[in-house]
Formats: C-alpha cells, structure tokens, sequence
C-alpha cells in the first residue's frame, strides 16, 4: 500500500515526551514522511489576542522527515494537501502533538481533500485537557473510522 506518514506539530513548542520523538523517529525511517510544524504568526491566527497564549514564532520538527510543511493554527494548509495528493498516496497515517486539537484538525484537512486519514493511535499524545489522548482517538474513530498501531503498521510492512 502506497502510504504517506504525517508528523503533526512534534515540536519543542509542545514539550512532547522523548518516547513519542523516538517512535515517531522509528517509524519516519520506514516510510515516507512529512511534518507540519506549527509557528505564530499573530496577523495569520490569534493566538495571543483570543487564547492568551502562542506557539514559538520560530521552532523545527523533532523528527527526521522528507520534507516540513509551516502552518500557522490548527489547520494543515492547502500546499501541505496538494503535496500529499502528488504522492498519489492511498493513505495518510497521522500521528503527533493534540490529539483531538491538531491531529484531529489534519484528519478533517484529509478528509475534506478526499485523502485516507488514518491516525496511529499509539503515537500520539493529547493536549493538557487530555494527555493521554483518548478524547481526540474516540473522535477520530467516530469521525474517520480508520485507526491502526505502530505495530499494526509494522505488520503491514512485513517487519
């Protein structure tokens, strides 16, 4: 199966715990890979204005990955979807930082562009309202149905 992996927001923005960087990290060295990274930029999303708070204006994946896409908000922009629709991928694994924020956004962004969003349930980590992240996993199984685990991957890639 043709297979894209995105890294959503795994950033030091963030703070992610070092076993996510590393699955993550493990899993990018077996598949194609891009990354969205989120950055502030206050005329674009306000951040500051509405919630008090904002992403670094300047930050960088923590994962090795084939090519890393800026977004300012929740959302993935349109020439991160135009990319992944140029792969000719018949599905987008997602995993990363918010779970039922950012992560669940991409998945919409996917869906909504007629992609395959599949989130890969263990590598992924919610925000502070629900760290483990289960929140933002039972609304993508509500929404998108598709979700599968590393080891599932794994399995699928024959190692």
């Amino acid at each position: 199966m043709r297979q894209v992996l995105l890294i959503v927001d795994i950033q030091s923005t963030f703070s992610p715990p070092e076993w996510l960087v590393d699955r993550a990290r493990w899993l990018s060295a077996r598949l194609p890979t891009i990354a969205s990274v989120e950055l502030h930029d206050e005329q674009v999303t306000p951040f500051q204005r509405q919630l008090g708070w904002h992403p670094a204006a300047e930050d960088e994946c923590l994962v090795e990955v084939d090519r890393v896409f800026i977004k300012h908000g929740y959302g993935q922009t349109a020439e991160t979807l135009e990319y992944i629709k140029q792969l000719g991928v018949e599905r987008v694994l997602v995993c990363g930082m918010q779970t039922e924020t950012c992560v669940l956004a991409a998945g919409f962004a996917l869906f909504d562009a007629g992609l395959s969003p599949t989130l890969v349930t263990d590598l992924t980590v919610g925000s502070s309202l629900d760290r483990s992240g289960r929140l933002g996993i039972d609304l993508w199984t509500h929404h998108f149905r598709e979700v599968i685990t590393t080891a599932e991957v794994m399995a699928e890639l024959g190692g």
